[in-house]
């Protein structure tokens, strides 16, 4: 079943509901006119015609024509007051002429001839004045009864029939015509929509993700359209986020490789070095290895940073400082480097081995610039982790580049890394919702690196 059916059926049952609910309602208003006006025609009866137990009320008044009475003794006896038929004394007349008490009851019912009637029954105590409208005469009853009073019915259910079967036709045909105007308006409502999925399916045959569709009027459709823009800018700047990190990437594959294949043309030549040479070049080879190890492993944490299938959770901040600072320890023994750690606990919510990695960046930065014998400081406090070295620091022009991908500024060059490091910080950062942030230490004078993540309660 197509969008657009759907749409025109659930348009065509809204209304066929509306149009049954409106028949039904007016079959019931009309019924409950028609009744009405019969029991009214009962109960005036019942107040003009009741028995006389007063003085001076007219005796001859007579009931209103079309309108039957019949009086029943609580042992069946029928008296006939007015009115022709034959009703059929049933146990719930014999009850009310028994009790002599209570409410007027209504009912419909059918006599031995099969002739629809409606009856009103209303129960009369005994000693009441009984009026002979056929015989004038008048004589108390010894004992309580029902007086029922009764009127042709056929003529009001045969109205009601009728009205019935037409309501019926025309709940048909509205239903009919829901059908067909539900059709024609998912067909109008939907153009709309039907021009936008060709726009998208087009972008879908030729990858052309700069392409902008428009957004046209501020409803759901519009909103639709906006969302799918705003999907193709995204989809854009990650594309020329993979091309500028391959571009980049190889560009900082160019210098090892190159620098390996100079070296292994040397080799070729081994002979004619001496041992000091070969000792040399053999050191050579292995750091640009080395190179190449750690600019992979960075390209590789850098990629899937972006996809981690590793789930976050609620951990220890200064429990994860410490932890990285002791593995931090190793290298920074080599340069006589020492750490000063001052962390106090706060939970935060993050990717644990991300956010290790983050922070040993931060800590393997700071012990690269720093001098032989310098401090680190490292403090960790409401969700702020803090790192001071006592290096040259970094220039007013170098702060706004340092969390791009591959830069390194001029002084740092020479040293080991890939320029990476601070990258992966700030994506971590901004995959746990926090923010990094450089600057120049004023107790140190060398660079102050921020790492801030919301703090859990």
């Amino acid at each position: 079943m197509t969008f657009r059916t759907r749409v025109a059926a659930a348009i065509a049952v809204v209304v066929a509901i509306a149009v049954l609910l409106a028949c039904g309602a007016a079959y019931k208003a009309a019924r409950d006119a028609l009744v009405g006006s019969v029991d009214a025609s009962l109960i005036e009866a019942y107040r003009t015609t009741y028995f006389p137990s007063e003085p001076g009320l007219d005796p001859r008044v007579e009931p209103a024509a079309g309108v039957g009475m019949l009086l029943v003794s609580p042992l069946g006896a029928e008296r006939y007051i007015s009115g022709a038929g034959k009703l059929t004394i049933d146990t719930l007349i014999l009850k009310v002429a028994a009790e002599g008490t209570g409410p007027v009851q209504y009912r419909t019912i059918s006599d031995l001839n099969g002739n629809a009637y409606r009856e009103l029954i209303a129960p009369v105590p005994p000693d009441t004045v009984f009026i002979d409208y056929f015989h004038h005469g008048a004589e108390p009853l010894g004992v309580s009864a029902a007086l029922v009073i009764f009127e042709p019915f056929q003529g009001v259910q045969a109205r009601l029939r009728t009205l019935g079967e037409d309501l019926v036709l025309l709940a048909a045909f509205g239903v009919l015509l829901a059908a067909l105007f539900g059709w024609l308006a998912a067909r109008a409502a939907l153009v709309p929509l039907a021009s936008t999925t060709k726009e998208i399916e087009a972008v879908a045959a030729t990858l052309d993700v700069s392409h902008r569709v428009e957004e046209g009027t501020d409803d759901e459709l519009g909103r639709l359209r906006r969302a799918f823009n705003a999907l193709l800018a995204r989809v854009e700047q990650s594309q020329d986020s993979q091309r500028q990190l391959i571009l980049d990437a190889s560009h900082e594959l160019r210098t090892p490789l190159t620098s390996l294949r100079a070296n292994a043309q040397v080799l070729a030549r081994l002979g004619e070095l001496g041992h000091d040479d070969a000792a040399q070049l053999s050191e050579d080879m292995v750091a640009q290895v080395d190179e190449l190890t750690v600019l992979v492993g960075d390209l590789t944490e850098l990629t899937q940073g972006e996809h981690s299938v590793e789930d976050a959770r609620s951990l220890d901040l200064a429990d994860l400082v410490a932890e990285c600072t002791e593995v931090a320890e190793t290298h920074a023994r080599t340069k006589q480097v020492t750490l000063e750690v001052d962390v106090t606990a706060c939970q935060v919510h993050a990717k644990r081995n991300r956010l290790a990695r983050a922070v040993g960046n931060l800590l393997d930065n700071a012990i690269k610039f720093s001098p032989i014998g310098g401090v680190v400081t490292v403090s960790c406090k409401d969700g702020e982790v803090v790192v001071e070295d006592q290096g040259p620091g970094i220039d007013e022009a170098d702060l706004p580049k340092v969390f791009d991908r591959f830069y390194r500024s001029a002084r740092s060059r020479g040293l080991p890394g890939s320029g990476l490091g601070l990258a992966i910080v700030s994506q971590v950062a901004s995959e746990a919702g926090g923010t990094v942030e450089a600057g120049r230490s004023e107790a140190t004078g060398g660079a102050r690196l921020v790492l801030r993540l919301p703090v859990e309660a």
